[in-house]
């Protein structure tokens, strides 16, 4: 079964995602891995869906479109190479508050990929009152073998110093 990222974005409203998925269900398509959120009023989505061998993305982007289109949601897809091995687990979650300021994120990824450390969420959001706006960014990340979780509390401590924000560095407990 071949396997597509689906993407949409448009202005929020109620029946999004049924108009969405009422398509690929009629065209037995598989949602594999979704993920979808509200950002500034706007819905976003994306999705992994496997499609029938004797579906074309052609016939499925038409159906989903046709749907989609009368909620002024864009859709898009391409395809997805099949990966090998397992897929990558979470080991950490790290959080970031402080005042808004551009530079964070990058910052932030910037470190982490110095240091090959995977990250596999990513949430931020302004928060607080207004007036006085808090950046908050969270993150599921995958630690490499070798690296020292406290070389990182210190990279991550002298960053947080750096940007003036609060960094946190907690190992997600296994159940």
């Amino acid at each position: 079964m071949p396997h597509y990222a689906l993407t949409a974005v448009g202005p929020d409203q109620p029946g999004i995602l049924a108009a969405l998925t009422e398509p690929l269900v009629n065209l037995h398509c598989n949602l594999e891995d979704t993920s979808a959120t509200i950002l500034r009023g706007h819905f976003t989505l994306m999705m992994v869906v496997g499609v029938p061998e004797d579906t074309d993305l052609d016939t499925v982007l038409r159906e989903v479109r046709a749907r989609c289109d009368a909620l002024d949601i864009r859709i898009d897809a391409r395809p997805l190479p099949r990966l090998g091995g397992p897929a990558p687990v979470s080991t950490h979650v790290l959080s970031v508050y402080g005042a808004d300021k551009p530079g964070i994120v990058f910052k932030v990824a910037e470190l982490l990929s110095k240091r090959a450390v995977n990250m596999l969420d990513l949430d931020t959001r302004l928060v607080g009152r207004a007036g006085r706006p808090i950046y908050a960014m969270l993150l599921e990340v995958q630690l490499p073998e070798g690296l020292a979780e406290a070389q990182l509390r210190t990279d991550l401590d002298a960053l947080g110093r750096e940007l003036l924000v609060d960094i946190s560095l907690r190992p997600i407990e296994e159940r």
